[in-house]
């Protein structure tokens, strides 16, 4: 189903705050629609504001793993967008307890308050047998969201880059600071990161109408890169030479167990099982048009956005002047 975004819709984004949330708050806040930003702490929202006009965006409190902290949120809503969603588990911040059944009572919520449209972000890889206990609890999510809302349309994206990201800010921190970049299970994995401003704009598709309910979206960009060319650009856009070095599963996985009891690990043993298996959109995907292209959105590429942001992480930040390779 779709909504027209204006000044008298109301959009209940939960999970708003994150950092693709940022983007998507952008770019409703252009179309004059209201929204509804329903976060655990929304007093940490206050960032959003200066996005939209005065009263355009309010931050509210709201809990996943607690349905009745979800209805108010979706009260009046004409739309919802689900964004919630964790890397790591933290005590009660569960996989299961977000991704899988968080899901399903935002979709409950959404159902029981009339929204007309529902949109789901989950990620590429989600599948009940996945290595993963992230790629198979996005799938029991996708799943639950299915069975309550089933206009609702789902949206897969690969791994999301932008200013606040944490995978090449990640990676270009490290390079910062260590003679030595890992290669896990010898960099070959491949991945299609997608810019978190063309994720946001598969999201008004979707709100809009351009968008089918019937199978998933897989969002990537218009690179197909191996771990190891990711690393490499990464040298590039931070100006900086480093050892790239193998690191195979079985070592990763046993440097996961160690620094996944840091409070935010670098590495978790569910984060090499991910990379056990390529994060790229699927030739299905692209038969059935199920795409960023598909959608009429033309994906902006990595040489576009990173280097800019990766600047404070060259030996002298911004007065280092950076090349691209011709």
């Amino acid at each position: 189903m779709a909504i027209t975004l204006n000044n008298r819709a109301l959009i209940t984004i939960y999970g708003g705050s994150g950092f693709i949330g940022r983007h998507v708050v952008r770019a409703i806040a252009k179309t004059g629609a209201r929204m509804r930003i329903a976060v655990r702490r929304p007093e940490l929202a206050g960032f959003l504001q200066p996005l939209g006009g005065v009263g355009q965006i309010n931050a509210v409190q709201a809990n996943v793993r607690y349905p009745d902290s979800l209805l108010a949120a979706a009260e009046d809503a004409d739309a919802v967008v689900n964004l919630v969603g964790i890397l790591f588990p933290s005590g009660k911040q569960t996989f299961k307890s977000v991704q899988d059944e968080g899901a399903r009572h935002v979709a409950e919520a959404a159902r029981a308050k009339g929204a007309r449209a529902f949109v789901h972000v989950s990620a590429i890889g989600a599948s009940p047998e996945a290595p993963s206990y992230y790629a198979r609890s996005k799938a029991e999510g996708e799943a639950a969201v299915r069975e309550v809302f089933p206009e609702a349309v789902i949206l897969r994206p690969s791994i999301v880059f932008g200013p606040e990201d944490d995978f090449f800010n990640r990676f270009a921190a490290l390079a910062r600071i260590s003679p030595v970049l890992p290669l896990i299970g010898g960099g070959k994995t491949k991945i299609q990161p997608v810019f978190a401003g063309d994720v946001a704009k598969a999201i008004l598709a979707a709100l809009t109408g351009r968008a089918e309910a019937e199978a998933p979206y897989e969002l990537g960009g218009p690179e197909v890169l191996t771990m190891k060319e990711i690393m490499q650009r990464v040298l590039a856009y931070t100006m900086r030479k480093r050892l790239l070095v193998r690191d195979p599963i079985w070592l990763a996985k046993l440097q996961g167990a160690v620094l996944q009891l840091l409070p935010k690990p670098m590495l978790t043993v569910d984060q090499v099982r991910m990379l056990e298996t390529d994060n790229v959109v699927s030739e299905e995907a692209k038969r059935a048009n199920r795409t960023l292209e598909g959608l009429g959105i033309e994906p902006i590429a990595i040489e576009s956005v990173v280097p800019d942001y990766l600047e404070q992480y060259r030996p002298r930040g911004q007065f280092s002047v950076y090349r691209p390779e011709s």
